[in-house]
């Protein structure tokens, strides 16, 4: 018996993995649910192990599905790489990037000229999302997730810490003065969905637990929520460093100088199989030298 299964049921294990959905597999890999369904059936009978438990029209990974998919990702990956390269070897490098939405808009993008006149011979793809890497449709070279978090399979490493204070735009603090904790009961309060407890959390760190705000606007993204604080909408718990350009330009004020509430770091994530890659290893050096000067 050949130590090497199929190659064309490990692609499709690893995306019916991922999405934990077999339809959702057969969607992404343009077959039908009846293949995924078969080639998933013939590499456990293959292995002689169960991948996936079957219940109510739904699967999940057992535990020794979920082992095997973090080794056979790195291995997809490395001949991914290794293909690319074959094919396109006089082509510039591609590094696919993941990021959080508020990161890229309000601190990445405005920093990756820069990168760009460093390593001229590096192409950038920039993918936004808040989903956990485990759920993401597309592989990517580097994701960056508030962390620490559960990634295996890949290398992490913290490169920028975060805080948060309350934020809002000049007009709106012209209008209502903001001195003390307790006159934000008088403004209007900015959420993300993304960070549902920021708030209560300040108050808490802030001496007022109970304070009610006159009225609040939700948002489904940080980075919506910190623009309507430009735009005068409200009163944002804002991030720092992701907010200094915007205080640096005038477009937002920090009226209220404590607590300064750290929240998690950032942190680069990497396939573990890419960890000797030369343009990876750019990158996430080049994050940190960033995030150093901030």
């Amino acid at each position: 018996m050949s130590t090497y299964p199929p190659l064309n049921a490990l692609r499709i294990f690893e995306a019916a993995a991922r999405l934990e959905s077999f339809s959702a597999a057969a969607n992404e890999l343009h077959v039908t649910h009846g293949a995924v369904s078969k080639q998933i059936k013939q590499l456990e009978e293959w292995l002689d192990v169960p991948l996936f438990e079957r219940a109510s029209g739904r699967v999940k990974l057992t535990e020794t599905g979920w082992r095997y998919l973090v080794q056979i990702q790195d291995g997809l990956d490395l001949i991914a790489n290794a293909t690319s390269q074959l094919l396109q070897p006089d082509r510039q490098r591609r590094l696919s990037i993941n990021s959080t939405p508020t990161l890229a808009m309000f601190w990445l993008l405005p920093r990756l000229a820069g990168f760009r006149a460093q390593y001229p011979d590096i192409d950038l793809h920039l993918v936004t999302s808040d989903r956990d890497i485990s759920r993401l449709e597309s592989p990517f070279d580097i994701a960056i997730r508030r962390g620490p978090g559960d990634w295996p399979g890949h290398i992490a490493k913290p490169f920028m810490k975060e805080w948060e204070l309350p934020l809002c735009s000049p007009a709106l603090l012209a209008a209502k003065p903001l001195q003390t904790a307790a006159d934000l009961a008088r403004h209007t309060l900015l959420y993300a969905d993304t960070r549902p407890t920021a708030w209560q959390r300040w108050f808490t760190l802030a001496g007022v637990p109970d304070l009610k705000a006159a009225s609040s606007l939700h948002f489904d993204r940080f980075s919506l929520a910190l623009q309507a604080a430009i735009d005068g909408l409200g009163v944002v718990l804002g991030p720092l460093p992701m907010a200094q350009q915007a205080l640096d330009s005038g477009k937002l004020l920090a009226p209220l100088a404590a607590p300064l509430v750290p929240v998690r770091d950032y942190c680069w994530i990497a396939p573990r199989a890419a960890l000797d890659d030369g343009a990876i290893h750019a990158f996430c050096q080049w994050l940190e030298q960033q995030a150093a000067v901030v």
